[in-house]
């Protein structure tokens, strides 16, 4: 890759990373307040609705699928901002 292909792709990752992690801060704190906090179902909500966008996602665009989409935008999606939403990418931030 190029100089210029870096820093897109860092843009991309970051800017990806961000959607899923604002998301993820709002879902999260919105059932938080709505249950009271004393279990963690914020956690468990985000985690659900990532795990079932991921797998729709990956069916409704794999190779011999409904949508045509290709790879790169399909790592944007499942891994970066689906990465970005669920706890994969930030378990050390669960009290």
């Amino acid at each position: 890759m190029s100089g210029g292909s870096w820093a897109l792709a860092y843009f991309l990752i970051a800017i990806g990373s961000a959607l899923g992690g604002m998301g993820r801060y709002f879902f999260s704190g919105v059932i938080t307040t709505l249950t009271g906090g004393t279990f963690p179902y914020g956690t468990m909500f985000v985690n659900i609705t990532g795990c079932l966008v991921i797998g729709f996602f990956a069916t409704l665009t794999g190779p011999d699928s409904r949508l045509l989409v290709g790879t790169p935008a399909r790592q944007f999606v499942m891994v970066v901002i689906c990465g970005g939403y669920t706890t994969h990418s930030c378990r050390c931030s669960i009290k």
